[in-house]
């Protein structure tokens, strides 16, 4: 259940984030309604917790390579995500595509439980 929850809650962040990229280059004023701005957060909260849960109920504890590399990939997704709704021009376009690639391999690690999932 929380398995099948938190991967809800990874499709729903990622498709939010598409949604929200699309509103940066053709309709930026959505991005300043109050909802706009808080729903990610509370969906990116729930599934950081969900996230946390799973992990620490993993045989093998924590510290596993495959988990590892999905943590960075994240980081290298929200990094991606601050440089699309918040930058212009090709930066944003630059933003979205490595979003979108740190989210492939994220969801490729999780699946294959592999850091490197090619």
């Amino acid at each position: 259940m929380i398995k099948a929850l938190h991967i809800a809650l990874a499709f729903l962040t990622v498709s939010g984030f598409i949604i929200r990229a699309g509103w940066a280059f053709n309709a930026p004023d959505l991005l300043r309604e109050k909802w706009v701005r808080i729903s990610p957060h509370v969906v990116d909260t729930l599934l950081l917790v969900l996230g946390v849960t799973l992990a620490l109920n993993l045989p093998g504890g924590l510290f596993q390579g495959w988990l590892i590399a999905k943590l960075v990939g994240l980081l290298v997704y929200i990094g991606f995500g601050v440089m699309t709704l918040r930058g212009s021009g090709n930066v944003r376009v630059v933003g979205v595509v490595g979003s979108l690639v740190a989210a492939l391999y994220i969801f490729l690690v999780a699946f294959t439980r592999s850091a490197i999932p090619f």
